[in-house]
């Protein structure tokens, strides 16, 4: 059984994927998340408050993601990948959840959505983000 901060994280994730591919500006925008988080409203009020908090910073984030992510313009990193480090980013700054936690369940997102290489690169840029910002 999955914890509900990792579902939302989950749902966070297709829910930016959704804003990405759409080019919708906002969580509402996106529409039809509900469904697919079931009988459990946590979950989705979780997914939401991490989506809104990444699209309400994304220009920071991607330049922290651009700082931490040698020889790698943020236009080329995939739209799985980048929204997983934008996520995971976002929680570190709010500090509040421990950062090996927010390392670990973002690899978990890159084994789940993305490609074979996801989880390396997620850790990588991840870890050095955190350094950064004084988590690790």
């Amino acid at each position: 059984m999955l914890r509900l901060e990792t579902r939302a994280r989950a749902r966070a994730l297709q829910l930016l994927y959704a804003c990405e591919i759409t080019g919708a500006g906002s969580v509402e925008a996106a529409g039809g998340l509900s469904r697919l988080t079931g009988p459990q409203p946590r979950v989705l009020d979780g997914a939401e408050a991490l989506a809104a908090g990444v699209l309400a910073e994304r220009d920071a984030l991607d330049t922290l993601v651009r700082d931490a992510a040698d020889n790698w313009r943020v236009e080329r990193i995939g739209i799985v990948e980048l929204n997983i480090l934008r996520l995971g980013i976002h929680e570190l700054r709010l500090g509040v959840t421990p950062p090996k936690v927010i390392i670990d369940e973002s690899i978990r997102l890159g084994r789940w959505f993305g490609g074979p290489k996801t989880p390396g690169f997620v850790n990588g840029v991840l870890d050095r983000v955190a350094r950064s910002l004084g988590r690790l």
